[in-house]
């Protein structure tokens, strides 16, 4: 999906001012007709009231209407690129629409829903989409950030409180969550899933489709949500967007697939087809991934929609004209148009000629109209209409509260030498840096409708959290970038960067004496929030412009430097992990994130994140995950050891690994203790640890379980994550934590793909990180 603007929502606000009447109750919704319905298609629903209702409308409805409901028209300006949809008011009185996207605030979408409630023949309502995807007008951190709070709760709360704002705002429908696996930090949209684990990821997926879904979707403060992008678009070739993506059938199964299949199982209401590629054949016509194995294998019930335009894209991928490639997507499965409405145009025709049968357009149709009855859209289609609640709902202190603790959370401490942090709240600091005053980038890429001049920017958090009993010198010390070009392309799409016309020596020269006249430097880095998210990929991770040159001569003045960085994506931070002396990983915090930066900054919060993908040392590393496979010639650390799986300039670990998070505190792991060293397949596998704080705070830590599988029938990865537990510890308090292991955790899929267990033998790692661990052994018997 595109980002856009809401300058759309504000014009229909503006033409609007007028109440629009009530419609007549015969009018509010499709009427149950009278015709046979024994053409309409058969459903494998477990709902026979809803199967009847559909299949009555659908037996009045004309083909023309029922390719109506397979087009999803763009209502809006899309700030990236012109808008396809032409004549939405006549479209949608014609019937020829099933949804819109890019609408929202109650009195925008009431409109648009009255058109077609009203003047619409059989009086179908429609679907509204947008991208929430990080919070809906309250903005919580980004995906990527929400992931490293490791808490299933607060991931679920996080989309809740979307549904909650979104389902008031007008919207029925939200495009999220994204569940793509991504092991490439030069990818933009690594910012908008949560990482580089499966298991973990898909956890994520179960948590967010609950958060946005509830138990009812005919509730007004649910909304439908819509998983993405099917499949494997985490894994585009170079980290270069709408790239190519290859990969075997078992890693598809193994380490790709699972996050999907977990949304689904969870109940997600639609999937969104991806750009890329699939075995050589694109995923948006492709019907081995849309209906085996989204809905012969899987059991999948929902509807699918391409992204943006992607049926039209599928003819420069070179599989045929737009007429062609249209057939294709319908026969693959795909059931809505986002914009191209190549199914608009072109089904009526095909239909006739026999290239398309009326049976699948049925099916697709079936599906749209399934979810609407879902949404409760049948019974009152202005269920999200009501402005009161939107008033009441949009932003309440309780949201607000909650982005700001969520967060806390999410921010990783990578490095803290001699307890550098907490800060004091006396005596002066310089604030340097281009984040350091910014609000807009403190919500980050993909922050849909949130309002940035809402935003606390970290300067001011610091006032609010400190007092007056601290003086800030303040200079900002680099621009993002000084390189024309960038800046240009940047603020075509959204950039708004806000350049500073000094050369970069006068303002690094500024920062420096701030930094002489202060205790402690507090360098505010990274980057701007256009330089992630989708079409924002970087082949040079490290910091942008100049910001390096910034710490290094901040370095020199011999004050302690504290390095908060701002970033949607792994950076690689080898000269800042060396010469910092600490730094703390804040992604893009949201709405409260100067407020909640600042908490953690002063000791109000002990950091507790932990990371879901792994930093770096160079970016020649990538793509570098932790559960890797072993090879025939590990390396050993042996630096003389020529023939081995190495580089020759620099070591193969990461810089910081996955799993990795720092605390005020300290804590200190004792050796896991495991119920039984042999266990049958029926057997549960008892594993305790004994955990202390040790150190000088209060504090939370994440207890990460891995297992090996040492011998299998396929090479298996050198550890997966498989469970997790955050505890909360008091200063020298001491918890003996329990996991338990069975069959399920041992599976894996073999050349069959079949999924299985092996019996053998296994080894358990319990530790803080995936690479600070501690291992015990254990055998799985016949």
């Amino acid at each position: 999906m595109r980002k856009t603007s809401t300058a759309f929502a504000l014009l229909l606000l503006a033409g609007c001012a007028q109440p629009i009447a009530q419609p007549d109750t015969a009018t509010q919704t499709a009427t149950a007709p009278q015709a046979n319905a024994a053409s309409a298609p058969a459903s494998q629903s477990a709902d026979p009231e809803m199967d009847a209702f559909i299949s009555d409308l659908m037996a009045k409805m004309t083909l023309d209407e029922k390719i109506g409901q397979l087009n999803l028209a763009a209502v809006g300006f899309d700030v990236t690129g012109p808008v396809v949809s032409q004549n939405v008011d006549e479209n949608i009185r014609k019937g020829n629409i099933g949804g819109v996207f890019n609408t929202f605030t109650p009195v925008a979408a009431r409109k648009l829903q009255e058109m077609a409630v009203k003047n619409t023949r059989l009086h179908i309502p429609l679907l509204f989409g947008y991208d929430v995807i990080h919070g809906h007008r309250t903005i919580f951190p980004i995906p990527l950030g929400i992931s490293t709070s490791w808490d299933m709760d607060v991931v679920e709360r996080s989309a809740r409180i979307a549904a909650e704002e979104a389902s008031a705002d007008g919207l029925n429908w939200v495009f999220s969550p994204m569940v793509d696996i991504a092991r490439d930090p030069r990818w933009g949209r690594i910012a908008e899933g949560a990482g580089e684990d499966t298991w973990y990821g898909s956890q994520v997926a179960k948590a967010m489709v609950r958060g946005y879904q509830g138990t009812d979707l005919t509730k007004e403060n649910t909304v439908m949500a819509c998983l993405k992008h099917f499949a494997l678009y985490g894994a585009a070739e170079a980290g270069r967007d709408y790239n190519t993506v290859d990969m075997s059938m078992l890693r598809m199964y193994q380490e790709y697939l699972p996050p999907y299949k977990a949304a689904i199982e969870a109940g997600v209401g639609s999937v969104m087809t991806s750009f890329n590629e699939v075995n050589g054949v694109p995923a948006t016509a492709n019907k081995w991934l849309m209906t085996e194995l989204l809905r012969d294998e899987w059991g999948f019930d929902g509807f699918v929609v391409t992204d943006y335009t992607a049926i039209n894209e599928l003819v420069p991928h070179g599989l045929g004209t737009e007429a062609e490639v249209g057939a294709l997507t319908l026969k693959a499965g795909v059931d809505m148009d986002m914009v191209g409405e190549v199914f608009l145009k072109h089904l009526n025709q095909q239909v006739k000629d026999g290239s398309v049968s009326e049976a699948d357009i049925d099916k697709a149709c079936r599906r749209i109209l399934e979810a609407k009855y879902k949404l409760g859209l049948f019974e009152d289609p202005y269920r999200y209409t009501n402005e009161q609640r939107a008033t009441e709902t949009i932003m309440k202190p309780e949201f607000i509260e909650a982005t700001r603790d969520i967060a806390r959370k999410s921010m990783v401490l990578l490095k803290n030498s001699k307890q550098t942090l907490p800060l004091k709240k006396t005596g002066s600091i310089a604030l340097v840096g281009p984040l350091a005053k910014s609000q807009r980038d403190m919500i980050g890429n993909w922050s849909g409708a949130g309002d940035w001049k809402q935003a606390v920017s970290l300067e001011q958090g610091i006032r609010n959290v400190a007092g007056n009993g601290l003086k800030i010198n303040y200079a900002k010390g680099a621009n993002f970038t000084d390189d024309k070009q960038m800046i240009d392309r940047l603020n075509a799409h959204g950039g708004e960067l806000q350049i500073d016309t000094r050369t970069s020596q006068q303002m690094i020269a500024e920062a420096v004496k701030a930094a002489q006249a202060s205790d402690v430097i507090v360098a505010v880095v990274g980057e701007s929030q256009g330089m992630t998210g989708e079409a924002a990929s970087r082949a040079d991770i490290t910091l942008p412009g100049q910001q390096q040159e910034l710490l290094k001569a901040l370095k020199k003045t011999g004050k302690p430097l504290v390095v908060v960085l701002m970033n949607g994506r792994p950076l690689a931070l080898q000269w800042e992990e060396e010469n910092a002396d600490a730094m703390l990983e804040t992604w893009f915090a949201g709405t409260q994130a100067g407020n909640a930066i600042a908490d953690v900054l002063f000791g109000a919060y002990n950091p507790s994140g932990k990371l879901t993908t792994t930093f770096p040392q160079v970016v020649g590393q990538v793509p570098l995950y932790y559960n890797h496979k072993a090879t025939g010639r590990p390396y050993g650390g042996q630096m003389l050891d020529k023939y081995k799986s190495r580089y020759m300039d620099v070591s193969n670990e990461p810089l910081y690994p996955f799993g990795y998070g720092l605390s005020y505190t300290t804590f200190s792991y004792g050796k896991p203790q495991l119920s039984k060293t042999s266990i049958t397949p029926t057997e549960t596998l008892e594993v305790t640890v004994n955990v202390t704080n040790s150190g000088n705070f209060d504090g939370e830590e994440v207890v990460q379980l891995y297992l090996q599988d040492v011998h299998a029938s396929v090479t298996r990865p050198v550890k997966e994550l498989k469970n997790f537990q955050k505890i909360n510890l008091k200063k020298g308090e001491s918890k003996t934590v329990t996991f338990r292991v069975t069959q399920e955790d041992l599976k894996f899929y073999n050349t069959d793909l079949e999924y299985v267990y092996e019996p053998g033998a296994f080894k358990l790692y319990v530790g803080t990180n995936s690479r600070d661990v501690q291992e015990a052994d254990f055998t799985l018997t016949k």
